[in-house]
């Protein structure tokens, strides 16, 4: 009995090596218990898989029992980046994937990009946050090396594809909104009083820059660097930020720093003050962890779409097209931000430099979420959008 269920599980090869392999299971049987039979049987079977196929499941796969039955554990490899936060994301995605998939062996695997390791220029010479933080991870899915690639979503650019590669699972949203951290002995109250003079407020993104001129028109913005938590150091510390030229600029008194960000690394206690959505609108995907893989490597994309999270998916597809329309590159100053509620959402996206705010706020149906987007990226270049995305566009 047992080998006639053995010999259906692998092909009738009428040779001598069979022959062998067959004794070998009979000797097998006769001196090992029930579960050193299973073993046992799937060792000749591997003997009997073709070459092509032992090579296609070694890549991915390790043979186990469980309560006795033969069990393929599949394995996925997922690159990130080395920062504290962005090895936070990643985890959590592999928390996520081995508790929808328990069989399912995640394998983080790090990367330093070029925006980590240097931080003293703009992003906008390493290609913007694209090419800073994403591309070198996106080539090494694209090549075969992982399986998968943990982002922001707030990083990937939005106005131009990848081809071969596609987002197969964003993450439920955390909370999308900025916030304001400060060194000791600085209060928010004396900076709204002063209307920033006198205070250096520090990034490195166009967009909070903007804003924080908006909302303290006598500030001064520095450029800054680093991960949330390099950059909380650096304020503490009164470091200077160091520039491409050779020079410095600071110490910081405050910092503009995303919400979720400082939630991930443990330094929420440090907000000082959270900035609403109507205050200093988001960036697009701002809050939402999404994770790339190959188009074609349908096993991955069966696992991702285990976690995906269906309002997170929407939000991504309705305020990424709003990017796609506008084509900005990585120095435009755009944000963008949805909501659901019930069966509708809600999408508010500007276009802003120093002297000029354009936004648009639509509502539509949630599951039409591209439409949405679309809408109001077409009404932004109908309000003179494309003019301010060319005065920041880089010369060639």
């Amino acid at each position: 009995m047992l080998w006639t269920e053995a010999s259906a599980c692998v092909p009738r090869q009428r040779n001598l090596a069979w022959t062998v392999k067959r004794l070998e299971l009979d000797a097998y049987i006769l001196s090992a218990s029930l579960s050193n039979v299973m073993v046992c049987i799937a060792r000749v079977a591997a003997v009997c898989i073709s070459t092509a196929t032992r090579r296609s499941l070694a890549r991915r796969s390790l043979a186990r029992l469980r309560d006795g039955a033969l069990v393929v554990a599949v394995s996925m490899r997922i690159g990130t980046r080395k920062s504290t936060m962005a090895l936070a994301q990643t985890e959590d995605i592999a928390r996520r994937l081995s508790t929808a998939v328990p069989d399912l062996n995640v394998e983080i695997v790090k990367f330093e990009t070029t925006g980590d390791t240097d931080q003293t220029s703009k992003l906008l010479i390493h290609g913007g946050k694209g090419g800073a933080f994403v591309a070198e991870i996106r080539a090494a899915v694209i090549s075969g090396k992982l399986h998968a690639a943990m982002h922001s979503l707030k990083d990937m650019p939005g106005n131009e594809d990848t081809p071969g590669l596609v987002i197969g699972a964003t993450l439920a949203r955390d909370s999308p909104t900025d916030a304001l951290v400060l060194r000791p002995g600085v209060s928010i109250e004396e900076i709204k009083r002063s209307r920033g003079r006198g205070y250096k407020i520090g990034t490195n993104a166009v967009r909070r820059a903007a804003y924080a001129r908006r909302l303290f028109p006598d500030i001064e913005v520095i450029h800054f660097r680093g991960a949330a938590d390099t950059r909380i150091r650096k304020l503490d510390s009164r470091e200077m930020q160091r520039l491409p030229d050779g020079g410095a600029v600071g110490p910081a008194d405050a910092l503009i720093v995303a919400r979720s960000g400082l939630e991930r690394v443990g330094l929420a206690n440090r907000i000082a003050f959270e900035f609403s959505p109507q205050d200093m609108l988001p960036a697009v995907g701002q809050g939402i962890v999404a994770v790339e893989c190959a188009v074609g490597d349908w096993q991955t994309r069966q696992y991702l779409s285990l976690i995906d999270d269906r309002a997170a998916r929407l939000c991504c597809d309705a305020e990424r097209e709003v990017l796609w329309v506008l084509n900005g590159h990585c120095n435009s100053p755009i944000a963008g931000h949805s909501t659901i509620d019930g069966a509708r959402m809600s999408l508010t996206a500007s276009v802003l430099d120093e002297g000029c705010f354009i936004e648009v706020t639509r509502s539509g149906w949630a599951d039409r979420p591209r439409e949405l987007g679309r809408a109001v990226g077409l009404e932004l270049l109908d309000k003179g959008a494309a003019e301010l995305i060319a005065r920041t566009r880089p010369e060639p």
